[in-house]
């Protein structure tokens, strides 16, 4: 599988790695704070994960997602080849290994946007990593940006908002997560995701 190749970036032994998750539900703006993070931070770069589902005319391939089948999937499982790895809407999704790991050795801050369920694991097997939710103002609001979307048809935005509802429920109450954000204003919400993850990055790497 092609891996994602980390922009012009001279290794920083003197820098300490660092994961850094990002969660939210669909439709909550987290892909593009994700990408602000990235485009921000110099040390910063954001791990492609793999993924089941079929490919979208918008999606970029080794960017977006490595688009894999099931076969694959599986066969990536029983090789160890996943840091984590989940099941959402019958779809799966993991993150390789090897790429985070390498990463990390180099001094990179390694960004993963990936569900609470994923989020849950890495805190097991990386307590370190910072992790972050992205919050919409409220339930009809999110509701509303799922429709706006309007990739989907009206039973499956309901399904994604019960889902959303019970992915935030979960976020509150599992002690993965370091900080909680409420998306109201876009631009907003990643000046203040930057400031944070900045400071950590710093607090980390004196």
């Amino acid at each position: 599988m092609a891996q994602r190749q980390p922009p012009n970036h001279t290794p920083d032994h003197r820098h300490l790695g660092m994961l850094l998750v990002i969660s939210g539900p669909s439709g909550v703006g987290k892909t593009t704070i994700t990408r602000a993070l990235e485009e921000h931070i110099p040390q910063a770069i954001f791990s492609v994960s793999a993924t089941t589902r079929p490919k979208t005319d918008a999606d970029r391939e080794g960017l977006d997602y490595h688009f894999i089948n099931d076969a694959q999937f599986d066969a990536m499982i029983a090789q160890g080849e996943f840091l984590e790895h989940a099941g959402v809407f019958g779809k799966r999704y993991g993150t390789p290994k090897a790429w985070v790991h390498q990463r990390l050795a180099e001094g990179r801050l390694v960004i993963l946007e990936i569900d609470v369920q994923g989020a849950i694991n890495i805190h097991k097997a990386h307590p370190s990593a910072m992790s972050i939710f992205i919050l919409p103002p409220d339930e009809q609001t999110l509701l509303a940006r799922l429709r706006q979307r309007k990739r989907e048809d009206e039973s499956t935005i309901q399904r994604r908002f019960g889902q959303a509802r019970r992915e935030m429920e979960i976020a509150h109450s599992c002690g993965v997560y370091n900080a909680f954000l409420v998306n109201r204003d876009l631009q907003a919400t990643v000046v203040q995701a930057v400031a944070l993850v900045k400071a950590e990055w710093n607090r980390r790497n004196p």
